[in-house]
């Protein structure tokens, strides 16, 4: 299962500027309330302690995002990388941009890399080959230098307590050491070869909830950035530990991949529906693309949301179909538009979206063949940890982030000395022609080059409603990112659900390929005398049952609240909802 970290926060802004307050105090939001919620209850207050000191969205989600690098360290982190859709209104008109920090394939990493004799099994998912440059140290800085108005040593004060004071393992974190266990079986040799994590991070597989951990190292390497910059992580002592690590391992990342990395800053996807604006990530995210063509398809569908509910088995057959055709495009389509060009005009167009309608399947389902016809009726032929940050405040800004190191615990390299883990994200490239660790199937045009990034399902949304800000949702697993993400946003668009309500409703997923529908245990409720299950299965799918379709946190606007919701299926952690000129409460205090 890939890991993915979920922060949502909403933010609001009293009437004083803060560009005229960089880094002071100001009294606590005043004219509404604020929300966060993340996937650990250190990464809440973090955030929550920023925007106390007056700091803005961008303070407070860098601030989580940190603090997530000690807390979740199987989920995200500064070995990795990431998305971030920011929108904020201000004096000198609207900042409305997505900056793109997630990890780039070293120089030395050919598209037939993976290919070679001789390779451990495996080896674009755990060892140093796996590991793509890391982005998140300086697309973090990035956005808190141009966006921020806090000093780098406050926003990292939080992370640096929880990694040097500790932090106690709870169920999610007990339920990833459990997952990683088989790797470090006596005969496998990762005791011996990834110790930190076996050792520190799992406590020699021993680890239960409720003990505490302490990562000086990681406080050691945050320290660091905090006082010299981006540049001591990408040019200086801790660029150092992790070639020397990554190589050793049997890696090919080098001095000079980490020297030339950059950040990438595009306008983001805009979209409509359902009488909405949409801001979301363009490629090499498929996520936007993918939730802007389901939504444009459920416009389109016959679903009254005053007849339907989102459990009916009618709903949820329209939302499948629309899944399959999305994600078919994604494994067609989807890459890195700086190395191959990607079609996201026309696959975004009403046009394109009104073919899809054309033949979409009418109660009951078809193979996978059909979901590969084009606009023209021709059939293609194949070629062969993350964490989101989601901030809205009361004059309309939002920021909607989400960043990765893929796998549990990545790579399981250890950046020597400083306890941090490195990506695995080279498994999101095409490396063969089987499936990824997802069972993706995805095209030679995602194949490894030097300095291009792998496709995501990442999918960090705005929703803006008459020029404000809706709601900020974003989530955690794999292309199930997708899935969860879309159906939090239809539950609010369609059937006006609350932050809870958006978040706790089952979900269901498809992929296109593998052929199988997952759908939550929590959606095994009757419906006309038979299970939902059992009403997906006589529309003709395959059903397989799963306990989660992803981690979603969101954050939804109304005219007199501000509501924040954490997923239980992750374990997170939201402020309660505040009604709006209702002022907020001081966190508890930090250490």
């Amino acid at each position: 299962m890939k890991h993915l970290t979920v922060i949502a926060a909403i933010i609001a802004y009293s009437g004083t500027t803060l560009a005229q307050v960089p880094g002071g105090v100001i009294p606590p939001t005043a004219a509404g309330g604020f929300g966060v919620a993340t996937d650990h209850e250190l990464a809440t207050k973090a955030a929550e302690a920023m925007l106390q000191r007056g700091g803005n969205a961008v303070d407070a989600a860098v601030a989580a995002s940190f603090t997530l690098s000690v807390v979740r360290p199987f989920a995200c982190g500064i070995g990795g990388g990431g998305f971030m859709v920011i929108y904020l209104p201000g004096t000198a008109g609207v900042v409305q941009t997505a900056v793109n920090y997630r990890e780039t394939c070293p120089a030395a990493i050919k598209p037939d890399t993976f290919s070679e004799p001789g390779l451990p099994a495996r080896a674009s998912e755990f060892g140093g080959l796996a590991v793509a440059t890391p982005g998140t140290v300086k697309g973090l800085l990035y956005v808190l230098e141009k966006y921020g108005t806090l000093p780098r040593d406050v926003v990292f004060a939080p992370a640096i307590a929880a990694a040097e004071d500790g932090f106690v393992a709870d169920a999610a974190y007990i339920r990833s050491k459990t997952e990683l266990l088989e790797q470090f079986s006596p005969a496998s040799g990762g005791r011996e070869k990834f110790g930190f994590v076996w050792t520190t991070l799992l406590g020699k597989g021993e680890l239960a909830s409720g003990d505490r951990i302490r990562n000086l190292g990681h406080g050691k390497a945050l320290r660091l950035i905090a006082s010299e910059g981006a540049d001591v992580f990408y040019g200086g002592e801790i660029a150092a530990a992790i070639v020397s690590s990554v190589q050793r391992t049997g890696g090919r990342l080098s001095r000079e991949d980490l020297a030339l990395y950059k950040v990438s800053e595009t306008p983001p996807l805009l979209g409509s529906a359902f009488g909405r604006t949409v801001l979301t990530m363009p490629p090499p995210s498929s996520g936007g693309v993918a939730l802007l063509q389901i939504l444009g398809m459920m416009e389109r569908s016959s679903i009254k949301p005053q007849e339907l509910k989102s459990s009916d088995p009618a709903y949820l057959f329209s939302l499948v179909e629309a899944m399959k055709f999305a994600f078919a495009d994604r494994a067609f389509y989807m890459a890195d538009p700086a190395f191959v060009p990607v079609p996201t005009e026309r696959l975004l167009s009403a046009a394109y979206i009104d073919s899809r309608m054309k033949i979409m399947p009418k109660g009951r389902t078809e193979g996978i063949g059909y979901y590969t016809i084009n606009e023209n009726g021709e059939q293609l032929v194949p070629d062969g940890g993350t964490s989101h940050i989601s901030v809205v405040d009361s004059r309309g800004g939002a920021v909607a982030c989400t960043e990765t190191i893929n796998l549990a615990f990545g790579s399981l390299v250890e950046a020597e000395g400083f306890g941090f883990i490195l990506n695995n994200q080279m498994d999101d490239f095409t490396t063969s022609a089987a499936p990824n660790a997802f069972g993706l199937t995805q095209s030679k045009r995602n194949a490894p080059e030097g300095g291009k990034r792998p496709l995501s399902s990442m999918t960090p949304t705005v929703v803006l409603k008459s020029g404000s800000v809706e709601m900020v949702s974003g989530g955690a697993g794999g292309p199930r990112i997708i899935s969860g993400t879309v159906q939090t946003v239809l539950n609010r668009l369609i059937f006006d659900m609350r932050a809870g309500e958006c978040v706790a409703s089952p979900r269901v997923h498809h992929q296109w390929k593998p052929s199988e529908l997952q759908v939550e245990d929590r959606l095994m409720k009757r419906y006309n005398g038979l299970p939902v299950s059992q009403w997906l299965e006589k529309f003709g799918h395959r059903v397989k049952r799963t306990s989660a379709v992803a981690g979603v946190n969101v954050v939804v606007v109304s005219q007199d609240t501000v509501e924040a919701a954490a997923d239980d299926r992750r374990g997170g952690v939201a402020t309660p909802h505040l009604r709006r000129n209702q002022e907020a409460q001081p966190p508890k205090e930090l250490k």
